[in-house]
């Protein structure tokens, strides 16, 4: 091998070959492509690393790609491909990447819609949902429990969100340009069937969800009774009735696990 062939192998001229070439890949409009590398191939990698990116946004965030055109759309994922350094080699925190994205560096930019981070993050959680590594029979309850007299037990694969807008409406023929007066409750849960379902939720759900959250060691009855009195209902006897016919639905749902001793 000659003077000039070892010299062009040492370590340190193939990292600054690949670190230009990365560069390019991800910027070819404010990067060189490297010397010596015919542009016929170059063009290849450019537009093969691009796509796969794009087309698994678009495969993510089926909705969000549905409000964008196809011009629109190629910019937006090219700006996260240029201006996001990701955290992670695994393709499938690609999405979790691109959040991070819109919240932390694009921020709000024109012709982006004001919900497009809310709606990312939606359409985001089917998938983190999906992949939790969390399995429902690790968790300790009896499922035939007493939903009133013993504690119930949240499924760890059931996260309340709420939203300034309502997510779950969103799409080509909804897109509103700013949030309603009221935020959007939702619950996101994984079922044993491995099943991803959304479930809106009023205020009467949404507390109880919150309460059941916090973990405290409350008996259902308990939790309830907690409810009534924080709505001011002048009847707690029917928050009663009506929270046992909910806690029964959300156990039917593997919402609820079933139960501890309280």
């Amino acid at each position: 091998m000659s003077t000039q062939a070892k010299a062009e192998n040492r370590p340190e001229n193939l990292r600054s070959l690949q670190i230009a070439f990365a560069a390019h890949i991800r910027d070819p409009e404010n990067h060189a492509a490297p010397a010596d590398v015919e542009d016929r191939r170059m063009n290849i990698y450019r537009q093969l690393f691009f796509n796969n990116i794009k087309k698994f946004l678009a495969s993510n965030f089926p909705v969000l790609r549905q409000l964008y055109d196809d011009e629109a759309w190629r910019q937006l994922a090219r700006d996260f491909y240029t201006e996001h350094r990701c955290q992670t080699p695994l393709f499938p925190e690609l999405p979790k990447e691109f959040l991070r994205y819109l919240q932390d560096q694009r921020k709000d930019r024109p012709g982006d819609p004001a919900f497009l981070l809310e709606l990312a993050h939606y359409e985001w959680v089917e998938l983190a949902l999906s992949m939790d590594e969390n399995e429902l029979e690790d968790t300790e309850a009896n499922s035939t429990g007493d939903l009133l007299e013993e504690v119930p037990v949240l499924s760890p694969l059931a996260w309340p969100l709420s939203y300034r807008y309502p997510v779950h409406r969103i799409g080509p023929g909804f897109e509103p340009e700013a949030p309603p007066d009221e935020a959007t409750h939702i619950l996101v849960y994984r079922d044993r069937n491995y099943q991803v379902k959304f479930m809106h939720l009023n205020d009467v759900s949404r507390l109880l969800l919150n309460l059941l959250q916090e973990n405290r060691g409350l008996t259902g009855l308990e939790l309830l009774r907690e409810i009534a009195s924080r709505i001011n209902h002048p009847d707690p006897s029917v928050v009663i009735d009506n929270g046992k016919k909910l806690l029964q639905d959300l156990r039917s749902k593997d919402i609820l696990l079933g139960t501890r001793p309280a």
